[in-house]
């Protein structure tokens, strides 16, 4: 996510309402060979002195006269409101915006501050290894063919071990159009969930050499499945339909690629053991466990 800044000038009385007592002006017109329409107003908290927004136009930073930088979505809902100091008169965001960068100039500082979002995913029907009242919930956007996740699998089993009782794992599919074999076996994993074997096909498809269309029902049948359940079902709509909507929740939680990981809704940036229990225990902490 880059980003882009518009300082405290007079652009920045056109995009923002100046307080509560002020209504925002509408701005649609044509001058000469320029022409504009509004395309989104809302109110701020406080009057605006600084705005940065993400390239994407995913988040908006506003500075107000509060000592806060607020921070909305694309439809304008607060996200979270950072109380800074008084001489914080100006601020940027890191190209990934993962982190906010202060400037106080009655300080003479600058002050570098880590940012996480907590994202709301929708987990309803999807595959869930252990405790469903667990603490922790670690949703998992993954693609069968993807080599990344592969190699992450033994990881996330090693963490999931370690904190059984105390974690949740929730599955969701993410295909990428590349992996020929990643739609199919995902379909294929989710026709073996209706029989209760999801994570027994998980596992041997992620333990499979190399991944085939004659693959897919030889392990359902090691597994004993019902193969004329299997097959009916690989061909479901309805399970086109929860493929689908995983992969419309990824596109909402910003997903780009595979493997994508969220502990209790925070991105995991570490994919290391160590980078992972961190997150979780720090999660345990905050519900007291």
């Amino acid at each position: 996510m880059r980003y882009s800044t518009i300082f405290p000038t007079t652009v920045l009385s056109l995009l923002l309402a100046v307080g509560p007592q002020a209504s925002a002006a509408t701005y649609t017109g044509k001058d000469d060979k320029l022409e504009w329409t509004q395309q989104q107003s809302w109110a701020t908290s406080g009057k605006p002195l600084h705005l940065v927004r993400s390239l994407d136009g995913k988040y908006t930073f506003i500075l107000n006269d509060q000592q806060q930088i607020v921070v909305h979505d694309q439809s304008g809902a607060v996200q979270g409101k950072i109380a800074v100091a008084k001489g914080v008169t100006a601020f940027d965001i890191s190209p990934q915006g993962e982190f906010l960068y202060l400037i106080d100039q009655d300080a003479a500082a600058f002050t570098t501050i880590a940012l996480d979002f907590v994202i709301a995913i929708d987990t309803a029907g999807s595959p869930v290894k252990g405790d469903a009242a667990a603490p922790v919930s670690i949703v998992l956007f993954t693609d069968f063919q993807c080599p990344y996740c592969i190699k992450l699998n033994p990881v996330l089993d090693q963490i999931y071990e370690k904190n059984k009782g105390k974690v949740k794992i929730v599955f969701k599919n993410m295909p990428l159009q590349f992996h020929q074999m990643a739609e199919p076996a995902a379909i294929a994993a989710l026709a073996a969930g209706e029989q209760g074997k999801f994570w027994e096909f998980h596992d041997k498809l992620f333990t499979a050499p190399q991944l085939s269309p004659d693959l897919l029902p030889k392990i359902a049948q090691d597994l004993g499945l019902d193969m004329a359940r299997f097959e009916s079902d690989r061909n479901s709509p309805m399970l086109r339909q929860k493929l689908g909507k995983d992969m419309s929740d990824a596109q909402k939680a910003g997903v780009t690629g595979t493997p994508t990981l969220y502990i209790n809704g925070r991105k995991l940036k570490q994919r290391s053991p160590e980078g992972f229990q961190a997150m979780i225990d720090e999660e345990l902490a905050k519900a007291g466990k």
